[in-house]
Parts: C-alpha cells; structure tokens; sequence
C-alpha cells in the first residue's frame, strides 16, 4: 500500500511537471546535473538531503509543493539510521520519479537517431538559460540561473563574465548555441 501511497504522491508533486526541458538522455550529463543539483540541495553539505533542505530548494525555485506529500514520498527512498537522502538514494528517487513521468512518452515516442535527440536535450537546456529567447546566453542571464540555483558565483557579476569568455570563441560577450553545445560536449 505504501508504494501507491508514494506513486500518488509522485503524480501529485509532478503532474504540472511533464515536460522533457529537463530531462536529459545523454548518461553524462545526467549524471553530472543530478550531481550538482544533489550539492545544491544538501546547503549543510553533510552529504544528506534532508526534506526540510529539498523542500527550500523547490520554493527557491519557485516549485512550491505540500510538505507532508514531499515527505511522505522521500521517507521511502532515505535508509534506516539516516538524516536524509544520500547521493545513492537520491539517484534512485530521481530514476523512480523519472520512470513514473516520463515512462509512457518514452514507449510512444517517435524513435529518432541519438544525435537528434542530444541536440533536441541541449536545445531545451539552452532554453533554460536564454531567458529573453534572443539566442544568446548573456553574463547577466547565466548570473540569474546560478542565482536561482542557490551559486554562489552568482554574487559576483566578475566570476559569471569569466564563464562566459571561457567559452566566448568569437569573443562578443555572450555564448551562443553552437558555442553552448561545444561546451557540453566538453562536459561528456
């Protein structure tokens, strides 16, 4: 009965959620996002996310939920003896989460080559940070993210310009797409 009780919960948190902006295919960047988004979450850094901490993150960024149903659906994943959600456990809320939301697209969705749907994920992913939609990742834009995001480089506009000219090849102040996608490919 629990497992329903958190597959209702699951739905419930997550139905104005199932959109693919996030969800990322390529393995690596998965991996590397859920990694941050874990370090972010844990804002004691004592490699637990408690639900108090997942709970801070949502309204952060502006994902409000019911405690009682986000805690109701963590206890399940956190193990005996443990202050909150370990890396592990989270990877494994995230797969259960993920499964649960995006299971049926993926049985009906249209079968396309891997590089289309990477490039599809990173268009999303540019999305995200170009907030005007003008094409271009502004220093002032990727400082609003990491903002949201709870970086602490966000505070100091002079750390943000560096990222940017980090990955600037024809050095105009702002990143575009094929610059963007390059820098991924780094990250893979």
């Amino acid at each position: 009965m629990e497992i329903a009780t958190n597959s209702s919960n699951h739905h419930r948190l997550l139905k104005s959620s199932s959109n693919n902006s996030f969800r990322l295919r390529s393995p690596s960047l998965n991996s590397l996002r859920l990694r941050r988004i874990f370090d972010l979450f844990d804002t004691n850094r004592d490699s637990f996310i408690t639900v108090d901490e997942i709970s801070r993150a949502l309204i952060l960024l502006g994902l409000e939920t019911d405690i009682s149903d986000l805690d109701s659906m963590i206890k399940s994943y956190i193990r005996p003896g443990n202050a909150g959600l370990t890396y592990d456990d989270f990877v494994s809320l995230h797969r259960s989460i993920d499964d649960l939301v995006f299971g049926l697209e993926d049985v009906q969705e249209a079968v396309g080559s891997k590089e289309e749907q990477e490039e599809a994920d990173l268009t999303e992913a540019f999305k995200v940070f170009d907030e005007n939609k003008d094409g271009f990742i502004s220093a002032k834009e990727l400082q609003v993210v990491l903002g949201k995001l709870g970086f602490t480089e966000a505070s100091e506009m002079e750390r943000v310009e560096m990222m940017i000219s980090s990955v600037d090849r024809n050095h105009d102040g702002r990143v575009d797409f094929s610059e963007f996608k390059d820098m991924m490919k780094v990250l893979k």
